[in-house]
C-alpha cells in the first residue's frame, strides 16, 4: 500500500474508535455504574478489565462514560472556537490595516492572559459545569487557529483568480465566500481537529482542580481527582487505566489531524 492508502486506513480507524467511544458513553445508563460493595477494589481482570473502585463500580464503564462526555464538551468547544477563529482570521486578512491591527491586538490580549486562570475565572462567572467549561474554552482557544487562517487568507489574496475577481468589482465578502474560504478550508479543518486534544485535556485539568464538572458527573477529571485519595492504599488501577485511556483518545485526535493534513498536502498525498 502507498502512503495515501495507509493514511486513509489510519484516519478511518481513529474516527471509528472516537465515534464508538462517544456512542457507547451516550447509551450507558446510571444503572451500569451502580454501587456494589461486594466487588469493590478488584484488580483488573477478564471480568473487569479496568478493575473496580472503592464503591464497586466498574472502572471501564466509568472511563468510557467520562471520555464520551469529554469528547462532547471538546466538540462543542472546538466548533465554537473554530467559528470565532475563522471570522477573526478572515476579517484580519481582508478587512484592511485597521481591522488587522484590532484583531492582532485582541489575539495578543487573549494570549497574554494565562489560559488556565482565564478558564477558572470564566467557570466561576458562568457557573461550574459543562456550560462554564465550554464558554471558557470558546473564548480562549481560537487565537492560534485565527493566526493560521489569517496567514492562509493573506497568501490566497495574492492569487491570480482573486486579483481578477477584485478587478471585476467584486466585494470583499463575495471574494471571501467564493474564492478564499473554499481554498482555506483544508488548513482550517486540520487546525480544528488538532484543537480537540487541547480542549479535552483542559476540560480534564479544570475538573481535576475542582473548577469544572461536579463530582457526581462522570468526567475523567473527576475520576482522576478521586483516585488520588486511594493511590496510597495501592489502588493504582483507578488512576492508571483512566489516565492511559485519556492519552489514547488525545493521540487518536492527533493521528486523525495528521492523517487529514497528509491527504490535503500535495507534497505528501501521492507519496
Amino acid at each position: 500500500m502507498n502512503r495515501r492508502q495507509k493514511t486513509l486506513i489510519y484516519a478511518s480507524f481513529s474516527a471509528f474508535l472516537l465515534i464508538a467511544v462517544m456512542a457507547a458513553g451516550s447509551f450507558l445508563t446510571e444503572e451500569a455504574t451502580r454501587v456494589d460493595f461486594a466487588r469493590k477494589n478488584l484488580l483488573p481482570s477478564l471480568g473487569h478489565i479496568y478493575g473496580t473502585d472503592w464503591f464497586g463500580r466498574d472502572m471501564f464503564i466509568r472511563t468510557v462514560k467520562g471520555l464520551s462526555l469529554s469528547i462532547v464538551i471538546g466538540a462543542l468547544s472546538t466548533i465554537g472556537s473554530g467559528l470565532i477563529a475563522l471570522m477573526m482570521g478572515t476579517a484580519a486578512a481582508i478587512g484592511g490595516r485597521r481591522v488587522d491591527a484590532c484583531v492582532n491586538w485582541l489575539i495578543d490580549v487573549v494570549m497574554g492572559v494565562p489560559m488556565l486562570i482565564f478558564l477558572i475565572l470564566v467557570s466561576f462567572i458562568v457557573g461550574k459545569g459543562p456550560q462554564g467549561i465550554i464558554v471558557g474554552m470558546i473564548l480562549t482557544h481560537w487565537t492560534y487557529l485565527a493566526r493560521v487562517v489569517r496567514a492562509e487568507v493573506l497568501q490566497l489574496k495574492s492569487s491570480q483568480y482573486v486579483i481578477a475577481a477584485r478587478s471585476m468589482g467584486k466585494s470583499n465578502a463575495y471574494i471571501a465566500l467564493r474564492h478564499i474560504l473554499p481554498h482555506a478550508y483544508p488548513q482550517f479543518l486540520v487546525g480544528l481537529i488538532l484543537m480537540f486534544p487541547h480542549t479535552i485535556l483542559h476540560e480534564a485539568s479544570l475538573t481535576f482542580l475542582g473548577f469544572g464538572l461536579s463530582p457526581h458527573q462522570p468526567g475523567i477529571g473527576v475520576i482522576l481527582s478521586e483516585s488520588l485519595n486511594y493511590l496510597s492504599a495501592g489502588q493504582w488501577w483507578t488512576a492508571l487505566m483512566p489516565g492511559l485511556s485519556l492519552l489514547v483518545i488525545v493521540r487518536l485526535f492527533d493521528l486523525l489531524g495528521d492523517s487529514i493534513q497528509s491527504l490535503y498536502n500535495p507534497y505528501k498525498s501521492h507519496e
